[in-house]
């Protein structure tokens, strides 16, 4: 799916100047423009948007680190922690459920 500057904008609540902002400090951003020339964002760019938003707005980062968390989540860094927070949850289910029978 692909959405418009404006609709981005509106689902994310930023303005027109903000939005422009982060796309020319994030390179992991990267709309592409349609044939009039307007910037389009896919599904990915949102998440990565949205995900900026989080950071800039409740985490309280500064956009350059900001960019650099996004940059550590996307290279895979982030992998080992996964798996282990895949298996915690594992473990947790597996109490919740032996509590409950």
């Amino acid at each position: 799916m692909s959405y418009t500057s404006a609709e981005a904008e509106r689902l994310l609540g930023v303005k027109s100047h903000v939005l422009r902002y982060w796309v020319e400090e994030v390179p992991l951003i990267q709309p592409r423009k349609d044939a009039s020339g307007r910037r389009v964002f896919s599904g990915r760019d949102l998440r990565l948007l949205l995900r900026l938003k989080h950071l800039l707005h409740e985490r309280r980062f500064t956009v350059e680190g900001a960019r650099a968390q996004l940059e550590r989540e996307l290279t895979g860094e982030w992998q080992d922690l996964r798996a282990e927070l895949d298996g915690l949850r594992s473990q947790l289910m597996e109490l919740y459920f032996l509590l409950e029978s």
